[in-house]
């Protein structure tokens, strides 16, 4: 008993604590509470199958949650724990575009670097693609690593370069990635890769003076009252940390991040994964984005800014990438019904958040799927649950 109270004492200074959007029901944005059920069905479906243990769901719109819902369970080893609205996860990839890609773009917003600047300005050793033929080169630059587009391995061996480095070494790691092979010329080829916002995690420090999760804390995190959202997570935060994969010695990892690359190498973190943060937490930012980039008088990036990160850069528009966010690339996961103007991106772990500005709307859907044992992909749940989030909207 005294366990349940210490818990509800800490959900309710969680809740207190952040700035948490308004809660109505769906009928009041416009919305079918009803056929939001349809998304219900399909989560517990995938809980039934054994692909995840458990998930959160949140629907914002119109700067309100109109759906917030837990499913399942957070833990299934050793013990049994159910899954909580307040549960932060480990967004694996959502990092890319949560917190790397705004970083980049405040900067840019202060006129620190521009998208075409070449990444050689701020990482002197940083090579340029080079044809072994011809010898002739091309810069890599920042927008190249913003589309994936840069022509960088899609990931580094950390074996390899446990090898190579001592652990963790973030210096170590950038010594790689500037000399490492590059796989095609910039700006021809879409080629998924951690290893670009690992490249522009260095160019936000190295401009900033600051790590990248301090960067991120003072102007994210922090303005918008995400309480919950961080790199390693600590503290109170911890007790709510879903767990990801079982380590060979059949401890969990909990509170640090499940990307190699992010683990070994940058010590939890990295441009490319390790920011962990539940769901009301990203509502906000959603909301923030939803309304061209301010939230209750607090402004995070210009109208100009968030409609740029939601463009396809013109020259890139067969690759379907945004400024560190997916548009219409093979990758995208937003469903079959909202509009051409939607965005968003998925985390390995499980996690997906989907932002249309046509409807004014954002899917968020976290789940630990790698826990305990690294499971199948959910991608088609992820299309399933933002179509069914659509066909809900009544009123436009």
């Amino acid at each position: 008993m005294k366990k349940v109270i210490f818990l509800i004492l800490i959900s309710m200074s969680f809740a207190a604590e952040g700035q948490s959007l308004p809660v109505v029901k769906p009928g009041k944005v416009g919305m079918n509470g009803q056929k939001l059920s349809y998304a219900d069905e399909a989560i517990q479906q995938s809980i039934r199958k054994g692909m995840i243990p458990g998930a959160v769901l949140a629907v914002v719109r119109h700067g309100k949650i109109a759906y917030l819902k837990a499913y399942g369970n957070k833990q299934v080893y050793p013990d049994t724990v159910p899954m909580t609205a307040q549960t932060v996860f480990d967004l694996a990839s959502v990092s890319k575009s949560v917190s790397t890609a705004i970083s980049a773009m405040i900067l840019l917003e202060r006129g620190q670097l521009r998208l075409r600047d070449n990444v050689s300005m701020y990482i002197p050793e940083f090579q340029p693609w080079t044809d072994t033929i011809t010898g002739h080169s091309r810069n890599i630059r920042i927008i190249d690593l913003l589309t994936h587009t840069s022509g960088l391995p899609p990931y580094a061996s950390v074996e390899e370069l446990k090898q190579l480095y001592a652990t963790p070494d973030p210096d170590g790691l950038i010594a790689y990635i500037s000399c490492v092979p590059r796989n095609n010329e910039p700006a021809t080829v879409f080629d998924y890769s951690c290893l670009n916002f690992i490249t522009l995690q260095r160019i936000i420090e190295n401009i900033s003076g600051m790590s990248l999760q301090e960067f991120a804390r003072r102007n994210i995190f922090y303005p918008l009252k995400m309480t919950h959202t961080d790199y390693n997570p600590a503290g109170e935060t911890l007790a709510w940390v879903a767990p990801t994969a079982v380590q060979a010695d059949g401890s969990m990892l909990k509170g640090k991040v499940h990307d190699p690359l992010a683990n070994v190498m940058n010590g939890g973190i990295s441009g490319n994964a390790g920011v962990f943060s539940n769901a009301e937490d990203l509502c906000v930012l959603a909301a923030m984005l939803l309304n061209n980039g301010e939230i209750n008088g607090i402004r995070i990036l210009s109208p100009l800014t968030v409609r740029a990160m939601r463009t396809v850069p013109a020259g890139y528009e067969k690759f379907g990438r945004s400024l560190g966010w997916d548009v219409f690339s093979p990758y995208a996961k937003d469903g079959d019904l909202f509009d051409a103007s939607a965005y968003g991106h998925t985390g390995y772990t499980g996690t997906a958040i989907t932002i249309d500005p046509e409807t004014g709307t954002a899917v968020i859907l976290l789940t630990n799927r790698v826990h305990p044992n690294d499971r199948a992909g959910i991608t088609r749940l992820y299309d399933i649950v933002a179509t069914t989030v659509a066909a809900a909207i009544e009123k436009l």
